[in-house]
């Protein structure tokens, strides 16, 4: 792989897949409708899918793609391959919350080693470099990156931590297991910027027991990693992996190094 070429695709698609979000995240009003599995989907979802998608195939024409809103690429599989999700957080999108990203990742052999997070409501854009590091981009966002920070994992306080947790999808169960850990704050996001805000150390940690698809993950996986955090299952602390059949994840907890896992 290219990866001076894949980081310069996946930052202009995601900034395109941005604008085209924004003009209908901004119109008086636009369709949703339900998918198989009763989660919504929005003109917004299907249009940055379109244009994601065909970047994405002329650019790298030999490397599987896999996409949350095209169901026929859930069934293939390869050792390496792009995978998106053009529009996480559909229910902040469709509440107007403003909390919803564009996910472009590359996984290798198991492991989403580059990714962009997109957050265009947010203006903010997290991105790992060709050498795997990750960036913070400050904007403006232009056709030429602008200001870019290098972002780190923080030193985590296993007496004071910092948990950020789902604003959609939070219950009882997470709640359980956040209580085992000593906290000085807890906040809550949408979509992938979770993994972002572990990856910039604004939060040390982020439990998800709940469902989630490897396109949910995948890029603010690789945004962390780049950024010296790590994800892991929720039941047995080994790594995340990728190119699951169908592409369900278990439970799992995304974290900075450092903080004390404590079991299910």
């Amino acid at each position: 792989m290219d990866y001076e070429k894949l980081t310069v695709v996946m930052r202009t698609l995601a900034l395109e897949a941005g604008t085209k979000i924004m003009e209908i995240y901004e119109a008086d009003d636009f369709e949703v409708k339900t998918k198989s599995d009763a989660s919504p989907v929005t003109e917004a979802d299907e249009a940055a899918d379109a244009l994601i998608s065909a970047g994405l195939r002329a650019a790298f024409p030999e490397v599987l793609l896999v996409t949350e809103e095209q169901a026929a690429t859930h069934s293939e599989s390869a050792a390496t391959f792009l995978i998106v999700d053009p529009l996480d957080g559909t229910k902040e999108f469709v509440n107007r919350r403003g909390d919803f990203t564009v996910n472009i990742a590359l996984v290798e052999n198991g492991t989403p080693t580059r990714g962009v997070v997109y957050a265009p409501a947010r203006k903010r854009m997290f991105f790992t470099l060709a050498d795997g590091s990750t960036v913070e981009e400050m904007g403006p966002f232009g056709e030429k990156p602008g200001e870019l920070k290098p972002i780190r994992v923080s030193t985590p306080d296993n007496e004071a931590l910092m948990i950020v947790a789902s604003k959609s999808h939070r219950d009882q169960a997470t709640d359980d297991y956040l209580a085992k850990y000593k906290a000085r704050d807890m906040t809550s996001a949408g979509s992938s910027l979770k993994f972002c805000l572990v990856a910039t150390g604004e939060a040390d940690l982020y439990p998800r027991v709940g469902r989630t698809m490897e396109w949910d993950t995948a890029a603010g996986h690789a945004v962390l990693k780049g950024a010296g955090g790590d994800v892991v299952r929720f039941d047995d602390h080994q790594p995340l992996v990728y190119g699951k059949e169908g592409y369900a994840n278990p439970f799992f907890i995304a974290y900075a190094p450092g903080v004390d896992l404590k079991e299910a």
